[in-house]
C-alpha cells in the first residue's frame, strides 16, 4: 500500500483544514488508518486513528476539534481539523496497519505516507 497525504497549508488560528490520505495498491478495508504529527526536535506523536470497524481514537489535545473519517471506496482517509491553534503546527503523516494491533503506537503501522505541512499562525 502506498499512501499520499495532501491538504496541508497555512491557516490563521481558529481556521480549518482538511487533510486527505489517498491509498493506492491493495484495499485498505481491513486496515486501521492513522494520522501522526511531528514538529522539529520532537518525536512524532499520535493524532487520530480509525479502525476498519470505524472506531475512532484521538489524542486529548485534538478531541472535539479534529474528526477522522474514511471512504473505503475511494481508499481515502480524511482528517478534518477545526478551531486550529498555533500548537497544531506540524508536519502531518498518514499511516496504515492491517487490523488494529495498537492504534496509538507508530511502531505498529506498516505503511507511511510523506508528510504534509500544517502551519497555524496566531
Amino acid at each position: 500500500v502506498q499512501l499520499q497525504a495532501s491538504g496541508g497549508g497555512l491557516v490563521q488560528s481558529g481556521g480549518s483544514l482538511r487533510l486527505s490520505c489517498k491509498a493506492s495498491g491493495r484495499t485498505i478495508t481491513d486496515h486501521t488508518m492513522g494520522w501522526f504529527r511531528q514538529t522539529p526536535g520532537k518525536e512524532r506523536e499520535f493524532v487520530a486513528a480509525i479502525t476498519w470497524r470505524r472506531n475512532s481514537y484521538y489524542t486529548d489535545s485534538v478531541k472535539g476539534r479534529f474528526t477522522i473519517s474514511r471512504d473505503n471506496v475511494k481508499k481515502t482517509v480524511y482528517l478534518q481539523m477545526n478551531s486550529l491553534k498555533p500548537e497544531d503546527t506540524a508536519v502531518y503523516y498518514c499511516a496504515g496497519q492491517r487490523g488494529a494491533r495498537g492504534v496509538r503506537n507508530e511502531s505498529e503501522y506498516d505503511y507511511w505516507g510523506q508528510g504534509t505541512q500544517v502551519t497555524v499562525s496566531s
